[in-house]
């Protein structure tokens, strides 16, 4: 038996594994209070045209052009390993990139900076693992600038980012060298939690890893300055490119649409790492800690604890090598 809190806050039970899903669909519940609903409905196959390539000498790199539906494109580079279509099926990732104007060019290690550049080009790594990745622009990002989230469909900039990484695995399962059944997803900060987001609404990612992506809202720290920047604590999130609908709910973290850890049971019976460096100063480690120990009662009571991961690499608001290399075993280890 699992006592949790309901969408009031008040006690919640769930007596029995199959009524996770139950659960799961109250936590679908509260990210959609403020993000807006998820698209629904029948969709055609994502298709997609090839802009330029490039050739190295591990994999083949496509710039591509989706269309995830009638009158919206999504930009992403595709990765696509030597190995492709010489054996088996290969295991798949959705590559998603950190709070920077190249956007998908992050996780290729062309970020704005150079520690960017040395630390976050997870997508070209891990297609030199072996793996098919895509990596799409998150909207205002790359190649989707300018994007204008008044006149869109969606009634949050990030919940147009998840309808378009769903769009992505869409991509991903009808491609003939993918296997369906190993895709996974990754990202760093604002990738990190949008990898969160995108895994707690669609069961088909089997594997998450989040780097400096999250932490419990009580410790989310962005300082004094910024505070008065975006009228709270909590203010970045109700950005234009993000959540405006929280400021709803206040900004000074008073009141919560969801909580992280909820996320992460959302995401639980499914594999789930987390890189939580100790001197990350906006995604405090204590409430990672805490969060952490709150999600492990849900992996426990699925008999799941070996699915979740948690590592607390000594550095800043990064994602430095050794842990990107703990991260690419754990992934190894869930989808090969």
């Amino acid at each position: 038996m699992l006592v949790t809190k309901d969408e009031s806050g008040a006690p919640y039970t769930v007596r029995k594994p199959r009524d996770w899903d139950k659960y799961r669909a109250r936590i679908k519940a509260k990210m959609e209070s403020v993000m807006g609903p998820l698209p629904g409905g029948r969709l055609p196959a994502p298709t997609f045209e090839v802009v330029d390539s490039l050739m190295t000498d591990g994999y083949k790199r496509l710039n591509i052009r989706i269309a995830v539906k009638p009158g919206e494109i999504v930009t992403a580079y595709l990765y696509l390993p030597n190995s492709a279509g010489t054996g088996g099926k290969l295991p798949a990732m959705l590559a998603l990139h950190e709070t920077d104007m190249p956007g998908k060019k992050s996780v290729d290690g062309e970020g704005s900076y150079e520690k960017s550049r040395r630390n976050l080009g997870y997508g070209k790594e891990l297609a030199q693992r072996g793996y098919v990745v895509i990596a799409p622009d998150y909207p205002s990002f790359g190649d989707s600038v300018p994007f204008d989230f008044a006149t869109d469909d969606y009634e949050s900039g990030t919940m147009k980012g998840i309808f378009n990484h769903i769009r992505c695995i869409d991509l991903l399962e009808q491609l003939d060298m993918v296997d369906r059944n190993r895709i996974g997803a990754i990202g760093h900060s604002l990738g990190g939690h949008n990898a969160i987001f995108l895994s707690a609404l669609d069961t088909r990612v089997k594997v998450t890893v989040s780097s400096c992506g999250w932490t419990l809202l009580d410790y989310y720290d962005i300082g004094p300055v910024a505070e008065e920047k975006y009228g709270g604590r909590l203010g970045p999130f109700a950005q234009d490119r993000y959540m405006p609908l929280w400021s709803k709910y206040g900004l000074d973290g008073g009141k919560k649409p969801f909580e992280f850890h909820e996320l992460l049971m959302a995401i639980a019976p499914r594999a789930f790492f987390s890189s939580s460096p100790v001197g990350d100063k906006n995604f405090d480690v204590n409430g990672v800690k805490e969060g952490i120990w709150l999600a492990q009662m849900g992996y426990s009571f699925l008999n799941a604890e070996d699915k979740l991961r948690v590592i607390y690499p000594d550095a800043d608001h990064s994602f430095p090598q050794q842990a990107r290399e703990e991260a690419y075993r754990f992934i190894d280890q869930a989808l090969k």
